[in-house]
């Protein structure tokens, strides 16, 4: 996801996201481990989306914004 895709959400659907992408991270995990992952690169990709929530998050904490 585009960080201007994850500014239009609110902090509920937010958390939601990074709920279901650490979800998906473990996934992956487990996929690599039995060497079943078709798209390594996937791995990499939910990994930076959970690093731009977790830093829009901290954004908003600090403004006090509930965009």
């Amino acid at each position: 996801m585009k960080m201007t895709e994850l500014r239009e959400l609110s902090n509920e659907e937010l958390e939601q996201k990074l709920s279901d992408f650490k979800e998906e991270v473990f996934n992956l995990r487990f996929q690599l481990g039995l060497n079943q992952l078709e798209n390594p690169m996937r791995l990499k990709d939910v990994k930076r989306d959970i690093a731009r929530i977790k830093t829009l998050l901290t954004e908003r904490a600090g403004t006090g914004s509930t965009n």
